[in-house]
């Protein structure tokens, strides 16, 4: 992963960055969608992102293909929340355990300097010890545990909320 460049999101990166997430809908609990997205039902989402401000929408790519993404969007609607955001990061499968995925958190950060961000939220369902140690190694701790909150292949999950002040 040593080649791979980490870049702001662009429009072209869209069809790439649901396929990373789709193959983790269909395959794992780690999201709880449970239906692949088209990549139009997915724009919306993806058009929350922008060059400046709160939600931002980082990727890797290496030889040309999108192999992650790393973004904040919004926690709550609520006023109160306007400064905490929730980060999310997804890697093409191959593409773990080679810093990546702090390099993208890195950058990510990095992009919000100086916006008005004060709390970084993450939920992680369990178990998932490698997006624990990702997070852990990146400031974030643990700030609580909900049980059986997400119901997926065939059973329920508990999901770990993390969080990391700047």
């Amino acid at each position: 992963m040593s080649e791979a460049i980490v870049r702001l999101a662009e429009p072209r990166d869209l069809p790439a960055v649901n396929e990373i997430y789709n193959d983790y809908v269909e395959t794992t609990p780690i999201t709880f969608d449970a239906t692949p997205w088209s990549v139009e039902d997915r724009r919306p989402w993806f058009e929350r992102f922008a060059a400046k401000g709160r939600y931002r929408l980082m990727v890797a790519e290496e030889a040309g293909q999108v192999i992650g993404y790393a973004g904040t969007l919004p926690y709550r609607a609520k006023a109160a929340y306007e400064t905490t955001v929730e980060t999310t990061i997804y890697l093409r499968r191959g593409a773990e355990g080679a810093g990546l995925g702090g390099r993208l958190y890195e950058a990510l950060f990095a992009s919000l300097d100086g916006e008005d961000i004060h709390c970084l939220l993450a939920g992680i369902t369990l178990p998932n010890p490698d997006s624990i140690r990702l997070h852990e190694r990146l400031g974030f701790r643990l700030t609580g545990t909900l049980p059986e909150v997400g119901r997926k292949l065939g059973r329920f999950w508990d999901v770990a909320w993390y969080a990391r002040m700047l």
